[in-house]
């Protein structure tokens, strides 16, 4: 039984051996999280969000309302479906540069996103 045990954890530590970092040795780095913006009382909380390149930006409706999200930079369009309460849609950002996007049924709803 102690000889299982033994081959099992030296299984394990095999196994695990090209997921531990050796010193000295570069590792890939993580990609950015993803950063969300909640639709909520018309508006878009943050209105201006800055995030690193390659940050996959999640909108999320709370309002009782349907909303959308679309770019004003035609260089990098996105645009959503209507997102009905509890909806989301997301974007990945992978360009540096200001974005900014709007709600087309409510005009007066307008966003920044900045991507460094």
């Amino acid at each position: 039984m102690r000889q299982g045990f033994s081959r099992r954890a030296l299984a394990l530590a095999i196994g695990a051996a090209p997921f531990i970092a050796a010193p000295g040795v570069a590792q890939p780095a993580a990609a950015p999280a993803a950063a969300e913006i909640v639709i909520d009382n018309f508006a878009f909380a943050p209105t201006n969000l800055t995030v690193a390149a390659g940050t996959r930006i999640v909108w999320i409706n709370r309002d009782e309302e349907p909303h959308t999200i679309m770019s004003a930079d035609k260089a990098v369009p996105f645009k959503s479906p209507a997102l009905d309460t509890g909806d989301r849609f997301s974007f990945v950002f992978n360009r540096a540069g200001t974005y900014k996007y709007f709600c087309t049924i409510h005009s007066h709803m307008v966003g920044l996103i900045v991507v460094k």
